[in-house]
């Protein structure tokens, strides 16, 4: 079975830190390709950049197609062009929030989220009322660090993750998901600082793709998830009339 990652950022050292997050949960037979785009911003902090990630997220699923890959996890908390990929994708595609409040809800009554900026929390609140959890959720609390800086152990940042992970528990919850990608390779550390259940949305994503694949599911097509029709793409896109 082959999964491919897909970082939407064009950062390849948060790359390396979400496909060894899915590596170290893959099982047996199990393939992890972690990639990223040729084009599209660094990190993904603003709607304006959610919007320009997504034509290099939807080239590594065309390319993904041609390799014969069987899922594919979009590495962005903010699930950017999830509906858009499994138009494209034989395969099951899976956001990490998507992931990560299925597996939070399952660990207790009710789960907080820490993310990072705090202009993203709208979208959290969005994601969670689209998924379907939004009655679970305490609260959404960001840590005020820019995504880059989780990638730096000296910067500060993962001690600020785990005071706010810490508060989201105080504050009733019984879980913590994080709201970032780019917290992947310390989701342990912060588990064990505060004493309770922290789900990174990367390892959960993967574990969940790897089921359906092996349930033999995958996003139904013959409605709204049908493959996208061909027409001409002018400009810069010209190329991607001819993927759909």
């Amino acid at each position: 079975m082959r999964i491919r990652v897909v970082n939407p950022n064009t950062t390849t050292s948060m790359t390396r830190t979400v496909g060894a997050a899915a590596s170290a949960v893959a099982g047996p037979g199990t393939i992890v390709e972690a990639v990223n785009p040729t084009m599209g911003p660094a990190s993904i902090e603003s709607h304006y950049e959610e919007a320009l990630a997504v034509p290099g997220l939807l080239e590594q699923i065309a390319i993904g197609e041609s390799d014969g890959v069987d899922a594919y996890i979009v590495a962005c908390f903010g699930d950017p062009g999830l509906d858009a990929a499994r138009e494209l994708a034989t395969g099951p595609v899976i956001g990490i929030a998507e992931a990560g409040f299925h597996a939070a809800a399952m660990l207790g009554r009710r789960f907080g989220v820490v993310t990072t900026l705090g202009r993203t929390v709208g979208r959290a609140h969005e994601l969670a009322d689209r998924y379907g959890f939004a009655p679970l959720v305490t609260e959404i609390r960001a840590c005020e660090v820019p995504v880059l800086e989780l990638d730096d152990p000296a910067s500060g940042a993962r001690a600020l993750v785990v005071e706010e992970c810490r508060a989201v528990i105080a504050g009733g919850a019984d879980a913590v998901v994080l709201g970032c990608a780019g917290m992947a390779d310390f989701c342990s550390e912060v588990s064990r600082a505060i004493g309770a259940p922290v789900v990174d949305g990367v390892s959960a994503a993967t574990v969940l793709a790897e089921s359906l694949v092996r349930l033999g599911l995958s996003t139904g097509k013959h409605g709204e998830y049908a493959s996208p029709p061909r027409k001409q793409f002018t400009g810069l896109l010209q190329d991607f009339g001819a993927v759909a």
